[in-house]
């Protein structure tokens, strides 16, 4: 029986363990999403929580935490910048893990664990971008018939 023990051992050892979950935390940190295994998923997400809680009271000694645990300091600073303040009025569960299916290659079964919110972020910015092309494209349009006009006046 497993009565009392609590968390995952994802078949490593304790530091190989560590250094997966440090990994992981870092990169959804980072990259605000990650595709892993359900396993993995469930045992980062608390991991992930604790961070952004750490990153919503912004003190020093709440950034030498966090420094402590994850990897790059680029993942701290948007820790503490972004995320903070994303999630300074919500109470708990910035994380979402959704099902994928099973991953071909050896049938495991994969997740996306997600920072809730991010979805809408990376809309916007995918707005954006397409907003930026689409005036790129316009602007180019018209040099070009000015252009045209131009060589039409010569002859």
């Amino acid at each position: 029986m497993r009565h009392r023990r609590a968390g995952y051992k994802l078949k490593r050892d304790m530091g190989a363990r560590k250094a997966l979950l440090r990994g992981l935390t870092t990169s959804v940190i980072l990259h605000e999403r990650v595709v892993t295994t359900v396993p993995k998923a469930k045992a980062v997400r608390p991991l992930v929580e604790k961070m952004i809680t750490l990153a919503k009271r912004d003190t020093l000694h709440t950034r030498r935490q966090a420094a402590s645990f994850l990897e790059t300091p680029g993942a701290v600073k948007k820790l503490f910048e972004t995320f903070g303040p994303r999630f300074a009025q919500r109470p708990g569960g910035y994380t979402r893990i959704t099902r994928l299916g099973w991953r071909r290659g050896d049938g495991a079964e994969q997740a996306v664990l997600e920072l809730v919110g991010s979805e809408l972020v990376k809309r916007a910015e995918d707005r954006r971008k397409r907003r930026e092309a689409r005036l790129k494209g316009q602007q180019e349009t018209e040099a070009q018939a000015k252009e045209t006009k131009e060589e039409e006046k010569k002859k």
